[in-house]
């Protein structure tokens, strides 16, 4: 048992992630590795037999159920590992990219500033208009790739050949929306009202979209109120 338990903290110190949801998990995992190895130092069993064959036999037998019970475990732990690094990596590429566009938009900002201030001849300003034009462009095109994405890996619950259709999570009747339609319900309010970006959770919402954006971060529940979240502000 200790040398398992040595083995799933060596992982974690190596594997790790600055990640707080992360470290809690693992965290939480290793304190009821250390729970139950205490419980079982403790733990005074009835003996079933005097025989030092049978008893030997028994705690082989035993020490074997727990060994194959925490490899399991170091699985389980080494699987999520590599999730949560690729996770990650498609995180810090989406940030990357929306930084670049940031970084874009404040120059053009600042080109426009100046332009105010000091009128600019018109062929700098032919050259900021064919700026956003691109802009926009690029932004059409990743909210094009953006929808491609979410309807070929995320589509409408309905449409899923592996989900039984009377598993759903719906009463009789209630229409549910596609994980690309909860998002631009999502955008759309925090753009609308930003100081009040929440959004009521609603039957049609299905809830393992729910909390797929709420476990990774894309959206955040209501502190006082857990049946209204907002989209992560990610612009700020």
């Amino acid at each position: 048992m200790e040398e398992c338990q040595n083995k799933l903290m060596l992982l974690g110190a190596e594997t790790v992630l600055p990640s707080d949801a992360k470290l809690s998990l693992l965290m939480l995992q290793w304190k009821s590795l250390t729970a139950d190895y205490h419980q079982w130092q403790a733990k005074n069993p009835e003996l079933i037999s005097t025989n030092p064959d049978v008893l030997l036999e028994l705690g082989k037998e035993e020490l074997q159920k727990v060994k194959n019970d925490l490899e399991m475990v170091l699985s389980t732990v080494r699987s999520k590992n590599k999730q949560l690094e690729e996770d990650l990596k498609r995180e810090q590429q989406w940030y990357e990219e929306q930084k670049q566009m940031l970084d874009t938009l404040n120059k053009i900002e600042e080109e426009a500033n100046t332009e105010v201030e000091q009128p600019s001849p018109k062929r700098e300003f032919d050259e900021m208009k064919n700026k956003l034009l691109k802009l926009k462009a690029y932004k059409k095109e990743l909210l094009s790739a953006l929808s491609e994405f979410l309807d070929e890996h995320f589509p409408h619950p309905a449409n899923n050949e592996n989900i039984n259709i009377e598993n759903l999570c719906a009463r009789p009747g209630v229409q549910l929306l596609t994980l690309k339609e909860i998002l631009e319900i999502l955008i759309n309010k925090l753009m609308s009202t930003p100081h009040e970006p929440y959004i009521t959770i609603k039957e049609s919402f299905w809830p393992p979209y729910i909390e797929l954006l709420l476990r990774y971060g894309v959206a955040l529940r209501h502190p006082e109120d857990p049946n209204r979240m907002r989209l992560q502000a990610f612009h700020k």
